[in-house]
Protein backbone atom coordinates (compact mmCIF):
# COMPACT_ATOMS: atom_id res chain seq x y z
CA UNK A 1 0.00 0.00 0.00
CA UNK A 2 1.39 3.73 -0.98
CA UNK A 3 2.71 5.56 2.16
CA UNK A 4 0.08 8.41 1.81
CA UNK A 5 -3.18 8.28 3.87
CA UNK A 6 -4.79 10.41 0.53
CA UNK A 7 -6.51 7.44 -1.20
CA UNK A 8 -9.25 7.32 -3.45
CA UNK A 9 -11.43 4.28 -4.93
CA UNK A 10 -11.10 2.92 -9.03
CA UNK A 11 -13.65 -0.18 -8.81
CA UNK A 12 -12.64 -1.97 -5.54
CA UNK A 13 -8.66 -0.77 -5.94
CA UNK A 14 -7.40 2.47 -3.48
CA UNK A 15 -5.34 4.69 -5.52
CA UNK A 16 -3.40 7.63 -5.07
CA UNK A 17 -5.36 11.24 -5.43
CA UNK A 18 -2.68 12.39 -7.34
CA UNK A 19 -1.08 9.96 -10.22
CA UNK A 20 1.33 10.04 -12.98
CA UNK A 21 0.48 11.28 -16.13
CA UNK A 22 2.90 10.48 -19.12
CA UNK A 23 1.56 11.96 -22.22
CA UNK A 24 4.86 13.27 -23.57
CA UNK A 25 7.15 10.69 -21.78
CA UNK A 26 8.65 8.28 -24.37
CA UNK A 27 7.26 10.70 -27.52
CA UNK A 28 3.88 12.40 -28.38
CA UNK A 29 2.30 10.98 -31.45
CA UNK A 30 5.72 9.14 -32.56
CA UNK A 31 8.63 7.46 -30.13
CA UNK A 32 11.02 9.83 -28.56
CA UNK A 33 13.79 7.44 -27.32
CA UNK A 34 15.99 10.39 -26.24
CA UNK A 35 15.37 10.70 -22.41
CA UNK A 36 13.95 6.70 -22.04
CA UNK A 37 16.29 6.51 -19.10
CA UNK A 38 15.80 9.87 -17.42
CA UNK A 39 12.00 9.01 -17.67
CA UNK A 40 12.35 5.49 -16.48
CA UNK A 41 13.82 7.30 -13.37
CA UNK A 42 11.61 10.00 -12.80
CA UNK A 43 8.70 7.13 -12.70
CA UNK A 44 10.77 5.12 -10.45
CA UNK A 45 10.82 8.01 -8.15
CA UNK A 46 6.97 8.44 -8.03
CA UNK A 47 6.84 4.79 -6.97
CA UNK A 48 9.09 5.23 -4.32
CA UNK A 49 7.41 8.22 -3.29
CA UNK A 50 4.28 6.63 -2.85
CA UNK A 51 2.63 7.38 -6.04
CA UNK A 52 0.88 3.73 -7.42
CA UNK A 53 -1.27 5.60 -10.22
CA UNK A 54 -0.01 5.82 -13.72
CA UNK A 55 -2.02 6.66 -16.74
CA UNK A 56 -0.44 5.76 -20.05
CA UNK A 57 -2.48 4.53 -23.71
CA UNK A 58 -1.69 3.08 -27.02
CA UNK A 59 -1.17 6.73 -28.42
CA UNK A 60 1.72 8.29 -25.99
CA UNK A 61 4.62 7.56 -28.55
CA UNK A 62 2.98 5.41 -30.02
CA UNK A 63 2.93 2.67 -27.70
CA UNK A 64 6.63 3.83 -26.23
CA UNK A 65 4.96 5.57 -23.35
CA UNK A 66 3.52 2.19 -22.01
CA UNK A 67 7.38 0.23 -23.04
CA UNK A 68 8.41 2.97 -20.11
CA UNK A 69 5.87 2.00 -17.83
CA UNK A 70 6.70 -1.75 -18.20
CA UNK A 71 10.15 -1.21 -17.12
CA UNK A 72 9.57 1.47 -14.75
CA UNK A 73 8.13 -0.90 -12.49
CA UNK A 74 10.38 -3.56 -12.74
CA UNK A 75 11.24 -4.75 -9.14
CA UNK A 76 8.29 -2.98 -7.59
CA UNK A 77 5.04 -5.07 -5.95
CA UNK A 78 3.07 -5.04 -9.23
CA UNK A 79 -0.29 -5.67 -6.91
CA UNK A 80 0.57 -1.86 -5.56
CA UNK A 81 0.47 -0.09 -8.44
CA UNK A 82 -2.59 0.60 -10.69
CA UNK A 83 -1.96 1.45 -14.57
CA UNK A 84 -4.10 2.82 -16.67
CA UNK A 85 -4.10 2.28 -20.78
CA UNK A 86 -6.10 3.50 -23.09
CA UNK A 87 -7.30 2.46 -26.47
CA UNK A 88 -7.47 4.87 -29.63
CA UNK A 89 -10.87 5.21 -31.95
CA UNK A 90 -9.19 3.58 -35.00
CA UNK A 91 -8.73 0.03 -32.58
CA UNK A 92 -12.60 0.49 -31.93
CA UNK A 93 -14.38 -3.14 -32.88
CA UNK A 94 -14.71 -6.35 -31.42
CA UNK A 95 -11.36 -7.70 -32.68
CA UNK A 96 -9.22 -4.73 -33.15
CA UNK A 97 -9.59 -3.42 -29.68
CA UNK A 98 -8.91 -7.10 -28.42
CA UNK A 99 -5.80 -7.08 -30.20
CA UNK A 100 -4.99 -3.53 -29.13
CA UNK A 101 -5.43 -4.86 -25.56
CA UNK A 102 -2.94 -7.56 -25.60
CA UNK A 103 -0.57 -4.89 -27.68
CA UNK A 104 -0.75 -2.39 -24.65
CA UNK A 105 0.07 -5.73 -21.83
CA UNK A 106 3.00 -6.79 -24.09
CA UNK A 107 4.41 -3.66 -24.01
CA UNK A 108 3.57 -3.17 -20.38
CA UNK A 109 4.74 -6.84 -19.74
CA UNK A 110 1.56 -7.26 -17.38
CA UNK A 111 -1.88 -7.21 -17.28
CA UNK A 112 -3.53 -3.51 -17.64
CA UNK A 113 -6.00 -2.26 -14.38
CA UNK A 114 -7.98 0.25 -16.14
CA UNK A 115 -8.72 0.35 -19.57
CA UNK A 116 -10.39 2.98 -21.30
CA UNK A 117 -11.69 4.45 -24.49
CA UNK A 118 -9.63 7.14 -25.20
CA UNK A 119 -12.05 9.68 -26.82
CA UNK A 120 -15.93 8.68 -28.33
CA UNK A 121 -15.05 8.17 -31.82
CA UNK A 122 -17.42 8.51 -34.67
CA UNK A 123 -19.78 5.56 -34.58
CA UNK A 124 -21.84 4.45 -31.35
CA UNK A 125 -21.95 1.01 -32.56
CA UNK A 126 -18.05 0.40 -32.91
CA UNK A 127 -18.05 1.99 -28.97
CA UNK A 128 -20.73 -0.69 -27.96
CA UNK A 129 -18.59 -3.50 -29.55
CA UNK A 130 -15.28 -2.53 -27.83
CA UNK A 131 -17.00 -1.80 -24.38
CA UNK A 132 -18.29 -5.86 -25.34
CA UNK A 133 -14.90 -6.55 -26.48
CA UNK A 134 -13.60 -5.74 -23.14
CA UNK A 135 -15.95 -7.49 -20.59
CA UNK A 136 -14.28 -10.37 -22.52
CA UNK A 137 -10.51 -9.44 -21.34
CA UNK A 138 -12.13 -8.73 -17.90
CA UNK A 139 -13.02 -12.25 -18.00
CA UNK A 140 -9.49 -13.53 -19.61
CA UNK A 141 -7.76 -11.64 -16.96
CA UNK A 142 -5.70 -8.84 -19.45
CA UNK A 143 -7.87 -6.28 -18.32
CA UNK A 144 -9.27 -5.55 -14.38
CA UNK A 145 -11.95 -2.90 -14.99
CA UNK A 146 -13.01 -1.16 -17.96
CA UNK A 147 -13.84 2.68 -18.26
CA UNK A 148 -13.99 5.82 -20.45
CA UNK A 149 -12.36 8.94 -21.83
CA UNK A 150 -13.77 12.12 -22.58
CA UNK A 151 -17.29 10.92 -22.52
CA UNK A 152 -20.19 13.64 -21.92
CA UNK A 153 -22.81 13.15 -19.78
CA UNK A 154 -25.33 11.28 -22.48
CA UNK A 155 -22.65 9.28 -23.69
CA UNK A 156 -21.69 8.11 -20.60
CA UNK A 157 -25.26 7.00 -19.60
CA UNK A 158 -25.64 5.03 -23.06
CA UNK A 159 -22.27 3.06 -22.60
CA UNK A 160 -23.74 1.99 -19.13
CA UNK A 161 -26.63 0.85 -20.30
CA UNK A 162 -24.69 -1.07 -23.33
CA UNK A 163 -22.80 -3.16 -20.28
CA UNK A 164 -23.80 -7.11 -20.14
CA UNK A 165 -22.01 -7.76 -16.84
CA UNK A 166 -19.30 -5.28 -15.55
CA UNK A 167 -19.71 -1.70 -15.07
CA UNK A 168 -17.69 1.26 -15.96
CA UNK A 169 -15.93 2.51 -13.05
CA UNK A 170 -14.25 5.28 -14.40
CA UNK A 171 -14.18 8.33 -16.68
CA UNK A 172 -10.65 10.37 -17.72
CA UNK A 173 -11.55 14.28 -18.67
CA UNK A 174 -10.11 17.23 -18.57
CA UNK A 175 -10.85 19.06 -15.54
CA UNK A 176 -9.24 21.75 -13.99
CA UNK A 177 -9.44 25.42 -11.88
CA UNK A 178 -9.43 26.92 -15.93
CA UNK A 179 -11.66 24.44 -17.15
CA UNK A 180 -15.02 23.46 -14.84
CA UNK A 181 -16.77 21.86 -17.34
CA UNK A 182 -17.17 18.54 -15.32
CA UNK A 183 -18.68 20.87 -12.66
CA UNK A 184 -21.46 22.92 -15.12
CA UNK A 185 -22.42 20.26 -17.34
CA UNK A 186 -24.13 17.99 -14.38
CA UNK A 187 -20.92 15.27 -14.65
CA UNK A 188 -19.02 15.87 -11.56
CA UNK A 189 -22.32 15.03 -9.80
CA UNK A 190 -23.87 12.04 -11.53
CA UNK A 191 -20.57 10.22 -11.16
CA UNK A 192 -20.66 11.03 -7.58
CA UNK A 193 -23.89 9.83 -7.26
CA UNK A 194 -22.69 6.35 -9.46
CA UNK A 195 -19.43 6.01 -7.44
CA UNK A 196 -17.29 6.21 -10.51
CA UNK A 197 -13.96 7.53 -10.37
CA UNK A 198 -13.16 11.37 -12.41
CA UNK A 199 -9.28 11.06 -13.58
CA UNK A 200 -8.60 14.42 -13.83
CA UNK A 201 -6.03 15.27 -16.72
CA UNK A 202 -4.53 18.17 -17.73
CA UNK A 203 -5.00 19.28 -14.04
CA UNK A 204 -2.50 22.43 -14.31
CA UNK A 205 -3.31 23.47 -17.69
CA UNK A 206 0.30 22.69 -18.73
CA UNK A 207 1.90 24.78 -16.10
CA UNK A 208 0.38 27.90 -16.42
CA UNK A 209 -1.85 27.75 -12.57
CA UNK A 210 1.36 26.78 -11.59
CA UNK A 211 2.66 30.35 -12.18
CA UNK A 212 -0.87 31.85 -10.66
CA UNK A 213 -0.20 34.48 -7.84
CA UNK A 214 -3.40 34.38 -7.01
CA UNK A 215 -3.39 30.49 -5.91
CA UNK A 216 -0.16 31.17 -4.74
CA UNK A 217 -1.40 34.09 -2.03
CA UNK A 218 -4.50 31.44 -1.05
CA UNK A 219 -0.97 28.35 -0.59
CA UNK A 220 0.81 30.40 1.70
CA UNK A 221 -1.51 29.69 4.92
CA UNK A 222 -1.23 26.54 4.24
CA UNK A 223 2.75 26.57 3.28
CA UNK A 224 1.67 25.41 -0.28
CA UNK A 225 2.26 26.12 -3.91
CA UNK A 226 0.19 27.29 -6.41
CA UNK A 227 0.60 23.97 -8.18
CA UNK A 228 -0.54 21.74 -4.57
CA UNK A 229 -3.68 24.59 -4.58
CA UNK A 230 -5.03 23.53 -8.08
CA UNK A 231 -4.29 20.09 -7.74
CA UNK A 232 -5.99 20.11 -3.88
CA UNK A 233 -8.79 21.77 -5.35
CA UNK A 234 -9.46 18.55 -7.77
CA UNK A 235 -9.39 15.90 -5.48
CA UNK A 236 -11.06 17.92 -2.89
CA UNK A 237 -14.27 16.39 -4.06
CA UNK A 238 -14.25 12.34 -2.98
CA UNK A 239 -13.77 10.86 -6.49
CA UNK A 240 -11.62 12.61 -8.55
CA UNK A 241 -8.38 12.05 -8.86
CA UNK A 242 -5.90 14.21 -10.81
CA UNK A 243 -3.07 12.84 -13.32
CA UNK A 244 -0.15 15.55 -14.00
CA UNK A 245 2.54 15.09 -16.05
CA UNK A 246 5.50 13.02 -14.24
CA UNK A 247 7.98 15.41 -16.05
CA UNK A 248 10.82 16.20 -13.47
CA UNK A 249 11.40 14.17 -9.48
CA UNK A 250 10.98 18.39 -8.64
CA UNK A 251 7.45 18.13 -9.88
CA UNK A 252 6.30 15.05 -8.23
CA UNK A 253 7.92 16.14 -4.88
CA UNK A 254 5.34 19.01 -5.54
CA UNK A 255 2.44 17.48 -6.92
CA UNK A 256 3.15 14.83 -3.74
CA UNK A 257 2.60 17.34 -1.68
CA UNK A 258 -1.22 18.38 -3.08
CA UNK A 259 -2.06 15.42 -0.67
CA UNK A 260 -2.96 14.45 2.86
CA UNK A 261 -4.79 18.25 3.34
CA UNK A 262 -8.08 20.12 2.08
CA UNK A 263 -8.11 23.60 1.38
CA UNK A 264 -11.24 25.15 3.08
CA UNK A 265 -14.42 25.86 1.70
CA UNK A 266 -14.22 29.25 1.58
CA UNK A 267 -10.70 28.86 0.28
CA UNK A 268 -11.89 26.27 -2.49
CA UNK A 269 -13.94 29.53 -3.28
CA UNK A 270 -11.81 32.08 -3.38
CA UNK A 271 -9.29 29.44 -6.16
CA UNK A 272 -12.29 29.52 -8.31
CA UNK A 273 -12.21 33.22 -8.56
CA UNK A 274 -8.16 32.91 -9.61
CA UNK A 275 -8.65 31.85 -13.17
Amino acid sequence: MPRVSDLKRIGDDKVTAIGMGTWGIGGYESPDYSRDRESVEVLRYGLELGINLIDTAEFYGAGHSEELVGKAIEGFDREEIFIISKVWPTHFGYEKAKKAARASAKRLSTYIDLYLLHWPGESWEKIKETLHALEELVDEGLIRYIGVSNFDLELLKRSQEAMRKYEIVANEVKYSLRDRWSETSGLLDYMKQEKMALIAYTPLEKGTLARNSCLAEIGRAYRKTAAQVALNYLIWEENVMAIPKAGSKAHLEENFGAMGWRLSGEDREKARGCV
